[in-house]
């Protein structure tokens, strides 16, 4: 029985890895900077049933180059297989293998991790597979299945900041005000996204491959619902990040200076919080735009002024993510001061209370680093 998610259209396909020994060009064309035509291939199948079999693969080319595949001898490729009872009656090579390298990259990635943050390296890493596996396995499928695109996410990002802060901080204080002040953060960046989607006038097809969704069987699919949970989805790793910053930085100065009231703790972690913000507005500005460079050098290359190309539907549609993200993040540090203003002083276990801490310098502070 196929799973609720699964298109109507999708094939019965098997896919398998292969060696390519010998490839036939007589069929591509060159048309400028482009090919078309197909590629014809002799594989040998590495896994799998068929294991050590040959067969004779294509490989068609539509002229888009940011879709197609050149292959060459010697090769490691995926190949999509049609079978009827035992024998292969067609072979496709869908792309290159590439999980070797992959591993390798991730392999390196997490030995550097763990070698520069040792327990906490191996934590982070626990919380990155855990966040990959609820994007895959409940995220996704959840909207494919019909649910509302921006609960699910609403819902997936809650428990992924939740686990990822109390894995990272321990249970306790400071993941509490760090997951409490980041929720509040991508609340209020979803909030703003549901009342500006419609005055900028864009279909949620404006995302990469929305429209090829509705083909594939999935015409109910809500896709401005889905574009605004994209919006708080790629600013809620930055929100996160803020959060636990100013969280911990909080519950250090409230560890040294026990005497501290609400209010001064909430104006420390506004102090901390306000570089943070700033720097991570232009972080999420980057990532957003880098997506687009090769559009953006393609309009300035034509001389399009940059009040029309600020305009066009993708660029606005980028602005609206950065923006919109860039109002989660100047506001999680706000938010997770005051909430961590109440936290860390209204709820002091007995050890700080009765702590010795430093006193408020008599002279005038010209630097705040001096209070802690």
């Amino acid at each position: 029985m196929p799973d609720l998610y699964t298109s109507p259209y999708a094939r019965d396909e098997q896919r398998y890895i292969g060696r390519v020994l010998a490839v036939d060009d007589s069929l591509v064309k060159q048309y400028g900077i482009v090919k078309a035509g197909s590629q014809k291939l002799q594989v040998k199948l590495l896994d799998g049933p068929y294991a050590g079999q040959e067969v004779a693969a294509s490989n068609v080319l539509i002229g888009k180059m940011e879709s197609d595949k050149m292959f060459r001898r010697g090769d490691k490729v995926f190949l999509i297989v049609t079978t009827i009872g035992d024998e292969i009656t067609a072979a496709t090579a869908y792309d290159h293998y590439r999980l070797n390298i992959e591993a390798v990259l991730i392999v390196l990635f997490a030995a550097a991790l763990i070698g520069f943050a040792g327990w906490s390296g191996a934590k982070a890493l626990l919380s990155l597979f855990f966040t990959v596996v609820t994007l895959w396995k409940v995220l996704l499928p959840g909207i494919l299945a019909g649910k509302d695109p921006m609960w699910t996410a609403l819902l997936a990002v809650t428990v992924i900041a939740g686990v990822t802060l109390f894995s990272i901080a321990g249970v306790g204080r400071t993941a509490l005000v760090a997951w409490l002040g980041a929720l509040l953060g991508v609340i209020l960046t979803a909030t703003l996204a549901v009342f500006l989607f419609p005055p900028f006038r864009l279909h949620g097809a404006i995302q990469p491959y929305s429209e090829t969704l509705l083909y594939s069987g999935f015409e109910n699919l809500n896709l401005e619902r889905l574009f605004i949970a994209a919006v708080f989805l790629g600013a809620s790793g930055a929100v996160i990040d803020l959060s636990v910053d100013v969280s911990a930085a909080m519950s250090e100065v409230s560890r040294k200076r026990p005497d501290l009231s609400v209010k001064e703790l909430i104006k420390s972690g506004l102090y901390v919080g306000r570089p943070m913000a700033t720097t991570m507005v232009t972080t999420l500005l980057m990532a957003y735009m880098s997506e687009y460079m090769a559009l953006l050098m393609v309009l300035l290359s034509k001389g399009i002024p940059p009040v029309q190309v600020v305009n066009l539907n993708y660029i606005s549609a980028e602005v609206l993510k950065t923006i919109v993200g860039s109002f989660g993040l100047i506001t999680v540090a706000p938010f997770t001061a005051l909430v961590g203003g109440y936290v860390y002083v209204r709820w002091r276990t007995p050890h700080e209370t009765n702590s010795q801490h430093i006193p408020f310098p008599t002279h005038p502070v010209q630097d705040r680093s001096e209070l802690v």
